[in-house]
């Protein structure tokens, strides 16, 4: 079994290490939950870009640490179901910063779980790196509901993992809403 996901939010917690690091940079975090950091931080789109950005290709995006219960269920579908991951991020196109993604995401969950790691642009839509996935009714996984509704629009089953900042989004009938990954775990499974 292939699952499709998101990195971010998903398996390993961006916002909490991007916090941190902003911190560092002498920005300070408003009370707006938001997943658009300008709104967060009270920058322009442009400025939040760039930080993002530099964040993203920054030594810091390969030590990211883990979401919640991640490791022990994504573990746990890989060892007693064989299921293989495909990541599919929009970190953006730096290959070191693509090598300290992978390299990340091979420390904290294991060798051989992510078969793929696929960075897109910062931001970009994944559109057409679903498309390669097209009607094979894979499981998505994904933090930004405009993502999530992609993937159910090409035929996989979506699902939303739930975030302060997308608790607002009405999930319709494709897209199904997980609060962690064993409640994703008992789903399908």
């Amino acid at each position: 079994m292939i699952i499709l996901t998101d990195v971010d939010g998903v398996l390993l917690s961006w916002a909490h290490s991007f916090e941190w690091w902003m911190k560092r940079k002498g920005y300070k975090k408003g009370k707006c939950i938001s997943y658009k950091v300008s709104e967060m931080y009270g920058l322009s789109v442009d400025e939040a870009d760039v930080l993002v950005r530099h964040f993203n290709e920054s030594a810091a995006i390969g030590f990211l640490p883990p979401l919640n219960d991640a490791i022990k269920y994504v573990r746990k579908m890989h060892e007693e179901h064989g299921a293989v991951f495909h990541a599919i991020t929009s970190l953006g196109t730096e290959p070191y910063a693509q090598r300290l993604r992978e390299e990340n995401l091979k420390r904290v969950f294991g060798d051989g779980i992510f078969e793929r790691v696929q960075c897109i642009d910062c931001g970009a839509d994944k559109t057409e790196a679903l498309k390669r996935y097209e009607d094979s009714g894979f499981v998505w996984l994904e933090d930004k509901p405009e993502n999530a509704e992609v993937g159910a629009k090409l035929g996989l089953r979506s699902f939303l993992f739930n975030q302060p900042y997308n608790t607002d989004y009405e999930v319709s009938g494709d897209v199904i809403r997980v609060k962690n990954w064993k409640d994703l775990y008992d789903y399908i499974y």
